[in-house]
């Protein structure tokens, strides 16, 4: 088993997480603590999915689980772009980086299963 942290997958949320904390400190105050924070708290347990599932014996529990985790994070990127409290650049970023993950937990998920 390798260590999550080098995980390609691992890598880019915690990039995905650094890039969330920056964005969202710019948001109005009354979207900071509620979208804001949700997003950051959803980035964080797709760490701890990451974790997870790499450690797990069972692993496609955990991968199902960070795939709906990944939806909600990008319900969440684009709600804030509908409302105008995310601009279209850091949209932009926040979605290629939740596709690449999305991608590379269905991969993930794909070789799990053919074991």
């Amino acid at each position: 088993m390798a260590q999550y942290q080098h995980l390609p997958i691992y890598r880019l949320t915690y990039e995905l997480l650094q890039q969330i904390v920056k964005q969202t400190k710019d948001f109005p105050r009354e979207y900071k603590f509620t979208l804001g924070q949700q997003m950051k708290n959803e980035v964080i347990e797709l760490v701890v999915l990451i974790y997870r599932a790499n450690s797990a014996l069972d692993k496609s529990e955990p991968i199902s689980a960070l795939l709906e985790r990944v939806q909600v994070v990008e319900l969440l990127t684009r709600l804030c772009k509908d409302m105008r409290i995310l601009p279209t650049k850091g949209y932009a970023t926040l979605v290629e980086m939740t596709e690449s993950i999305s991608k590379q937990a269905h991969g993930w998920k794909r070789a799990v299963e053919k074991k």
